[in-house]
Parts: structure tokens; sequence; C-alpha cells
């Protein structure tokens, strides 16, 4: 074989490496739109409802009037997709993602029924702890998240705070007043001291971000030996939440979810590959 086959031989080896090790992260970054799913908890069909959906800019849900029937709640959702909205987007296991969004939550709720929004990750087969939230809630002031593989109270209105590992930095966030902007971030990585795939969860409450610990200085909450994300149904975004008050005619919520983003993160499988020197083989030709 001459030096010119060896080349080609080799650029095309490498190209299909770099390919099919790309590949299975490259989806993330296919999301383009969200697709918005109303009245998911539709306790109170009367109610007002609008939306904006202006994505990635901006996403607002209204709810007005939700004061009658004996329900629960309406719930809201709008979940991100790569199809321009048509549908949610189906996460797989090598989804590696860094997501953030901020979040302003207004209402009336005079009665404390309920009035939350933020982040929702739906898992309906529970494979990786079921649904994972991560909120502000308007009637007590709780940043919180909940579901999936973790519980971790952000600020002191939250069941469980302060936490045991505490926060980096150390202190959590005030608790939420409604018409305040928080940023809420939410990260699906491979935790690099156990080999787990993992949880992050960060809040910025305007003095700087503030992540939760699983344990002393260990930002990651993995979801166990062989658990992953990417069962049907596990779709990512933000929801609105309001509780209905049949005493209160003016039961009503905001949401307004602002600069959204979602990143892709390489899978490691992808870094291991470049990590063992193959693009550098490309420039070397050996002589004939």
């Amino acid at each position: 074989m001459n030096s010119l086959q060896r080349y080609t031989c080799k650029a095309t080896l490498i190209g299909f490496c770099l390919a099919a090790a790309s590949g299975a992260y490259a989806n993330v970054g296919s999301i383009n739109s969200a697709f918005i799913d109303p009245r998911v908890f539709n306790d109170d069909p009367t109610a007002g409802f609008s939306v904006n959906n202006s994505y990635p800019g901006l996403i607002q849900f209204n709810e007005s009037s939700v004061n009658t029937g004996t329900g629960f709640a309406n719930r809201d959702v709008w979940y991100f997709s790569n199809n321009g909205g048509a549908s949610a987007y189906q996460f797989q296991p090598g989804d590696y993602f860094n997501a953030s969004m901020s979040i302003n939550l207004t209402g009336n709720d005079p009665n404390l029924k309920d009035l939350e929004a933020g982040w929702l990750f739906s898992d309906p087969s529970g494979t990786f702890g079921g649904d994972l939230q991560s909120i502000v809630i308007g009637n007590n002031g709780a940043v919180v998240q909940f579901g999936g593989p973790s519980y971790y109270p952000f600020s002191p209105a939250a069941g469980g705070y302060p936490p045991a590992a505490g926060s980096l930095p150390p202190g959590g966030v005030p608790n939420y007043a409604l018409g305040q902007t928080y940023i809420l971030g939410l990260n699906y990585v491979l935790d690099p001291n156990t080999g787990h795939n993992a949880f992050q969860y960060w809040v910025n409450g305007g003095s700087g971000a503030v992540w939760a610990l699983s344990a002393p200085g260990n930002t990651y909450f993995d979801l166990g030996a062989g658990v992953s994300i990417g069962a049907p149904g596990d779709f990512l975004g933000g929801y609105l939440q309001v509780g209905i008050d049949t005493t209160n005619p003016n039961q009503s919520g905001q949401a307004i979810f602002d600069d959204i983003t979602i990143t892709s993160v390489p899978e490691p499988a992808t870094l291991a590959l470049l990590g063992l020197g193959i693009v550098p083989l490309l420039l070397r030709r050996r002589r004939s």
C-alpha cells in the first residue's frame, strides 16, 4: 500500500469513528423550538388560558379565574422540541446536556392554594426515579428540587433546609417572592467520580449561582449503576401550576420562562476517542 492509499484509509476510518461517536450526542443540538402541552392537569376547564411561545427568547403561560370545580389544579407544560414544535423531543440515554432558564412567577393566590413554576423532566416509567422538578413556589417562597434521584431544598422555606451536605457556595438562596426572576439550571452529565449518569442543579437567586450538593463538595446526584434517561416519554421543559380556589374569583397565575438555553455535552466515549490521539494520525504519512 502506497502512502496515498494509507492516508485515504486513515481518513476514511477516522471520519467514520468521529461520525459514530459524535452522533450519540448530536441530537440535543437539533433542538430548535418548544412544544406546548396545555392543561396537563385540567381540573378547572372553565378557567382562562393563554400562551405566548417565542422560544427561545420567551414562553409565557397565563391562567385566570381558576375557581371552579372540586379538583386540585391546572397545569400547563412546554417541552423542548426539534421539529418546529410539532412534538416533544424524546431524550436518549447519551443526550448529556447543560440547560438553564429564567423564571418569573406572578399571580393571585391569597389563600395559598398552590402557585408554582419551573423545570419538569417527565419520566412516566420511573426509570430514573419519576418526574423530576426544580421549581419556585409562590405561596410559601420555597425554591426546591424534588423527584428523579434526589431532593434538595435551596431556600429556607423548603423542607429539610439547610441540607446536611450544604451548598456551593454555602448559604442557599433567599425565599422566592412573586415577581422576582430566578435562574434555574439543570444538567445531565457523567459523574467523573463514579462513572454513573447524574444530574446537577443550580439556582441564581440574585447573588450568584448556588449549586446543590449530594455530599460535601459533591455536585453530582447519581442515577445509579446502569441507569440513564431515555425511556419513552422522557421529555424536558417547564410548567406552570395554579391551584383551584373556589372562594377566590380572581385565582390566577402567570409564568414567564426567559433566556432558555440547552447545549449538548460530548458523550464520554467521544472524548475518549479524541483522547486517543486518533486525529493526529491523519496528519502523519508513513513513507512507502
